[in-house]
């Protein structure tokens, strides 16, 4: 099978047959080298004039950096994903928001320091839905642990995503930031210098993330045997679709799980609904 999906033509297609062989080998076979492997090539076939397939794109990377966190280098995820976007405002909320996690997990919340403030300042995040929760995020994981709480009321005053009550809630926690700081950012010497366990990097993406990677996997198999019969608009609605599976969705939500079911139970309806009654595949509960 793999071998077959390798020979599609470069583009959407190719790209969301190496995200299904990328998630194949990381949630049942194992294999984290293979994986990236997979990743990287599809994240280079999908070049200029993909924009529309972002989100296949985005699924991409955030299985890359499960597997490099499962390969315990966790140091290069950063620098990996910005040779894919080439600059920080320029990463998807869910990839920015996973490196955030995973840095303020391994103690290394520096890392994300200036990506996160360029992701936040540039004019394009603006609008975005996601940036309330991401600013949040910053604010909570990088620049408080940093004794950055100057900084932290200076975005938080100026971000018009959040309301008043939202803002004032933040703000309170920053001031007891501010009040408990020293005791609690002091740590000794010994502990900056150890190497974080690969168990604890590995918790940063949650177990849930396997399970959103399997039912991935069975989505994108169906997905990949029909793809070429797809006209373009349907084309959009099914990678619409993955995009609620993967990338909007918190695996590390408590309530995540129950909602990754109706979503996958939504896709399959969807995906049978787009098909055409010649080549519409079996649906199976």
């Amino acid at each position: 099978m793999r071998g077959e999906a390798a020979a599609w033509a470069p583009g959407p297609a190719q790209a969301a047959a190496l995200l299904e062989e990328a998630a194949d080998l990381l949630v049942l076979h194992r294999d984290f080298a293979a994986a990236l492997e997979r990743c990287e090539a599809g994240c280079d076939s999908l070049g200029p004039g993909h924009e529309s397939f972002a989100e296949v794109k985005c699924s991409l990377c955030v299985v890359g950096i499960q597997a490099l966190a499962e390969m315990n280098r966790w140091r290069e995820v950063l620098s990996w994903v910005l040779q894919y976007y080439h600059a920080p405002e320029h990463l998807p909320p869910k990839v920015l928001e996973l490196c955030i996690l995973l840095y303020s997990k391994v103690g290394e919340p520096q890392a994300m320091l200036e990506v996160g403030s360029s992701w936040l300042s540039a004019q394009a995040n603006q609008r975005l839905p996601e940036l309330g929760w991401l600013l949040e995020l910053y604010v909570a994981q990088v620049l408080l642990p940093l004794g950055r709480e100057e900084g932290a009321e200076e975005l938080l005053r100026g971000c018009a995503a959040l309301d008043a009550e939202r803002r004032r809630a933040l703000l309170g926690a920053v001031g007891q930031s501010r009040r408990r700081a020293p005791p609690e950012r002091t740590r000794p010497a010994a502990a900056e210098q150890r190497e974080p366990a690969p168990d604890t990097v590995l918790g940063v993406l949650s177990q849930k993330l396997l399970t959103v990677l399997t039912l991935l996997r069975r989505a994108l198999r169906s997905m990949s045997n029909h793809f070429y019969l797809l006209p373009y608009k349907k084309m959009l609605l099914a990678t619409f679709l993955l995009y609620l599976v993967v990338v909007r969705l918190d695996p590390a939500s408590p309530t995540s799980l129950p909602f990754i079911y109706k979503l996958v139970q939504l896709f399959r309806q969807a995906w049978a609904a787009v098909l055409s009654p010649i080549h519409r595949p079996p649906i199976q509960d």
